[in-house]
C-alpha cells in the first residue's frame, strides 16, 4: 500500500510542503548555543555560528564539511525521478495551481538544518548571529560573497523585503505568523539585519523561525512585475545550487546544478548537491510511473506501495543486478498519515460517529491482506517519539491538563482514561464482527438508527453519506474494503477519484470540500514549536491548507501555547503529550500506518555514504554519480 511519505509523495511533497512555510532550508527550529562567544561589554549578548532549541550545537563554528557527507563526492550526471499527476506553476508560495515537485529548489534562507541533528539551525547565508538570552530578537550577520543566481548581491534590503513580501502576499499561515510573532525587521547596514519580536511571545524558536525565512531577490522581483500570489512557469530569482533547466508543462522539468553557485565551498554544501541535472518525470498514476521506470525513463524510484515492493520487482533489471533494491534505515518521526474528518461538516460534530467510522477500518487485515506485513499501525500524533502519550496522564501531564479541567475546556477523565490507541481488528477477515456492533452501538446512541433500504437515518430523516476523496489508484485497493466494511454499518459510503489538481482545488482554502481525505496530522517534527499553530489554531479553521480538518478547540489553543512556550526538552515533551492526549481523545482522525525504513530502487549508476543520517535519505543531496558503472549500464543497453 501507498505510504505518503515516501517516494512519489516524497517528490511531491517537498514542493507541496513549501505551500505551507515559507522556510526554504531549515530542518528543525531552534534555542541555546554551542560554545557561544560572549562579548565582554555585552555579556548578555550571544554571538555563534548556529543556534539550537535544547543544549549546545554539535558542530563547531570551524567545522568544514557535515559528518555524514563525502566531502570528496564527484560533481556531474543527472538523477531522475517521478512525479504524481501533473503541474502549471513553479511558483510553489500560491495556493492558485498545481505546483512543480521540488519548486522551493531554487532558494535558501538564513540558516540551514541538517539531517542528523534535531533542533539545530546553522548560518548559510550569515557569517553569525547575535541575540540576547532571553531571544527576544535576532541580528544576522550576512556574508558578503552571497549572490543570486544572476550574479547579483544579496544584501539586507533582500532580507527585508522578503519578509515583508510574504507578510503581506504570502499565504494565511505566512502573514499569522509575520503579522503576529515579527514586531520589525530592519537592515541596519547593506549586510546587518534585525529581527525584533512582538512582547509576549514565546520567544524560544523565534530567531531559528526568523532564519528559515526564503530570500528572494528584490530586484528581480519588482523589475519583472513578479506577483507571489500567482500561478507562473517564471521562477523568482533566489540564491540556491541548482537554476531551472527546462520545463514541459505537466510533463517534465530539469533543474541544472548552477555552475557558478555561490556556496559551492560553504561548509554546509561540501560534499552535497553533486547532480549535475535533477529530471522530474510526471506519471498520471503509480502502475504507469512503475512501468516508466523499468523501462529506464527515470532512474531512482523510492518506492511507497507495499505491494509493489512485495511482488512488483521480479523484472530483469533487478535479477540481474543493472537495478539495486535496497531497504535502508530510517530514523524519522512517523507522519501523521491518517484518514481525516472534514470537521465542518455537520455529520461529523458528534465523536461518537467520527469513532464509529474509525472502528471499521481494519488495519491489521489490510497489513496483512495489501501491505504484505510491511507496516506498522499509527496510535499517536507523534508515534515512534518520546512525546506519545501514554496510559493515563502522568503527574506532570496533569499539572498541564488540571487548570483545562477546571476551566470546563476539558473532561476530567482525560486524566483517568488511557491514551486513545487505534482499534485492534481481526487480521482474518475484512469485516471485524465485534468492531461492526461497537460502531452500530455508537451510530444508535448518536441518533442514525437504521431505517429504509438498511441505512441509517438521523430525526430528519437525513442518510449518513460519507464521501472518500482521492486521486491515487494505489489508495483505491485500501479505501474500497473500508467503504464495504461501512456499508454493511449501515453508512452511505462511497469512494469517488479525482486528478491531482481537482484535489487540490477542493481540499485547500477556501473550498473544504470533502468529507474524509488521506493527509498527515501535522506534528511539527522532533521539536514542535509555533508552526503547529498552523495545523491546529482554532484561528486557522477556514483558512490554512494545513488545517484542513477545520479543527478549533479553546483547549488545545491553551495547550498549543504550552508546547511554544516550553524552556527545557523535558517541559516540551509533557506539554506535547498532554496535547497528543487531547487530540487523540476527540478522535478527529483514522490512523493509518508507517514504516521505519527508506525502500528504495534504482540503476546502479549511484553511491552514497556508507552511513546515512537518521533523518534524511537525500539521495538528491548527498548522494553522487558514478560515471564508470553509467557507462556500464549504457553498454548493456539499461539506459535509454
Amino acid at each position: 500500500m501507498a505510504d505518503r511519505r515516501d517516494g512519489t509523495a516524497g517528490v511531491a511533497a517537498r514542493a507541496f510542503d513549501a505551500r505551507a512555510w515559507g522556510l526554504a532550508g531549515l530542518i528543525g527550529l531552534s534555542t541555546l548555543l554551542a560554545a557561544p562567544m560572549v562579548r565582554a561589554e555585552e555579556p548578555k549578548i550571544i554571538v555563534a555560528h548556529g543556534i539550537s532549541t535544547f543544549g549546545a550545537l554539535k558542530l563547531p563554528a570551524d567545522f568544514k564539511h557535515l559528518p555524514y557527507v563525502n566531502p570528496d563526492a564527484p560533481k556531474g550526471g543527472e538523477i531522475s525521478q517521478w512525479a504524481p499527476g501533473t503541474f502549471d506553476s513553479v511558483n510553489p508560495y500560491t495556493i492558485k495551481g498545481a505546483p512543480v515537485a521540488l519548486g522551493q529548489i531554487f532558494y535558501e534562507s538564513i540558516l540551514s538544518g541538517t539531517a542528523d541533528e534535531i533542533g539545530a539551525a546553522y548560518c548559510r547565508l550569515c557569517e553569525t548571529m547575535e541575540y540576547p538570552e532571553d531571544r527576544s530578537w535576532v541580528i544576522f550577520n550576512l556574508r558578503k560573497d552571497v549572490t543570486f543566481s544572476d550574479g547579483s548581491p544579496m544584501t539586507a534590503e533582500d532580507v527585508v523585503f522578503s519578509y515583508e513580501l510574504f507578510r503581506d502576499k504570502g499565504i494565511a499561515e505566512f502573514r499569522a505568523v509575520f503579522n503576529e510573532k515579527f514586531q520589525s525587521v530592519e537592515a541596519l547596514d547593506p549586510y546587518r539585519v534585525k529581527f525584533t519580536f512582538t512582547p509576549g511571545t514565546p520567544f524560544r524558536d523565534m530567531p531559528a523561525n526568523a532564519g528559515g525565512l526564503t530570500i528572494l531577490s528584490k530586484a528581480d522581483y519588482l523589475a519583472n512585475k513578479r506577483d507571489l500570489e500567482e500561478s507562473s512557469l517564471q521562477p523568482f530569482l533566489g540564491t540556491g545550487p541548482y537554476v531551472l533547466d527546462s520545463l514541459r508543462p505537466g510533463q517534465q522539468v530539469v533543474y541544472r546544478r548552477d555552475p557558478d553557485y555561490w556556496g559551492v565551498n560553504h561548509p554546509l554544501a561540501v560534499g552535497q548537491y553533486n547532480f549535475d541535472r535533477i529530471r522530474i518525470e510526471y506519471f498520471g498514476d503509480d502502475a504507469a510511473a512503475l512501468e516508466g521506470f523499468k523501462s529506464g525513463d527515470y532512474t531512482f524510484r523510492n518506492e511507497n506501495s507495499s505491494k509493489n515492493w512485495a511482488t512488483a520487482y521480479d523484472f530483469p533489471g533487478v535479477q540481474n543486478g543493472q537495478i539495486v533494491k535496497a531497504t535502508l534505515p530510517s530514523g524519522d518521526i512517523a507522519t501523521g498519515q491518517a484518514f481525516l474528518f472534514n470537521l465542518r461538516r455537520e455529520k461529523f460534530q458528534d465523536p461518537r460517529v467520527r469513532q464509529a467510522i474509525g472502528l471499521m477500518f481494519n488495519f491489521e487485515w489490510s497489513n496483512q491482506t495489501l501491505f504484505y506485513g510491511l507496516y506498522q499501525r499509527i496510535n499517536s500524533v507523534w508515534e515512534n517519539t518520546q512525546m506519545a502519550a501514554m496510559g493515563p496522564a502522568s503527574p506532570e501531564e496533569t499539572a498541564v491538563l488540571q487548570p483545562l479541567i477546571d476551566e470546563g475546556l476539558l473532561r476530567a477523565a482525560i486524566l483517568t482514561d488511557e491514551a486513545v490507541m487505534a482499534p485492534v481488528s481481526t487480521p482474518d477477515r475484512a469485516m471485524d464482527r465485534k468492531n461492526l456492533r461497537a460502531a452500530s452501538a455508537l451510530l444508535d446512541e448518536a441518533g442514525w438508527t437504521v431505517g429504509e433500504g438498511g441505512l441509517r437515518r438521523n430525526a430528519k430523516g437525513e442518510t449518513l453519506k460519507v464521501e472518500f476523496l482521492e486521486d491515487s489508484p494505489a489508495f483505491e485497493r485500501v479505501i474500497s474494503p473500508y467503504v464495504e466494511n461501512l456499508r454493511a454499518l449501515g453508512v452511505d459510503a462511497q469512494l469517488v477519484m479525482v486528478d491531482s489538481a481537482q484535489l487540490v482545488q477542493r481540499i485547500d482554502p477556501p473550498s473544504f470540500d470533502f468529507d474524509i481525505i488521506v493527509g498527515n496530522a501535522i506534528n511539527g517534527g522532533y521539536e514542535p514549536g509555533a508552526e503547529l499553530k498552523q495545523a491546529w489554531a482554532s484561528v486557522t479553521r477556514d483558512n490554512s491548507s494545513r488545517n484542513r480538518m477545520g479543527y478549533a478547540s479553546p483547549a488545545v489553543d491553551r495547550l498549543l501555547a504550552a508546547v511554544e512556550g516550553a524552556k527545557t526538552r523535558e517541559e516540551l515533551d509533557v506539554a506535547v503529550r498532554a496535547l497528543d492526549r487531547v487530540l487523540r481523545a476527540e478522535r478527529i482522525w483514522v490512523p493509518q500506518w508507517y514504516k521505519s525504513a527508506h525502500t528504495v530502487a534504482y540503476y546502479d549508476m549511484y553511491d552514497h555514504p556508507e552511513t546515512l543520517p537518521p533523518y534524511a535519505l537525500g539521495e538528491l543531496d548527498f548522494w553522487w554519480h558514478n560515471p564508470e558503472k553509467e557507462a556500464a549500464l549504457r553498454a548493456a543497453g539499461a539506459l535509454k
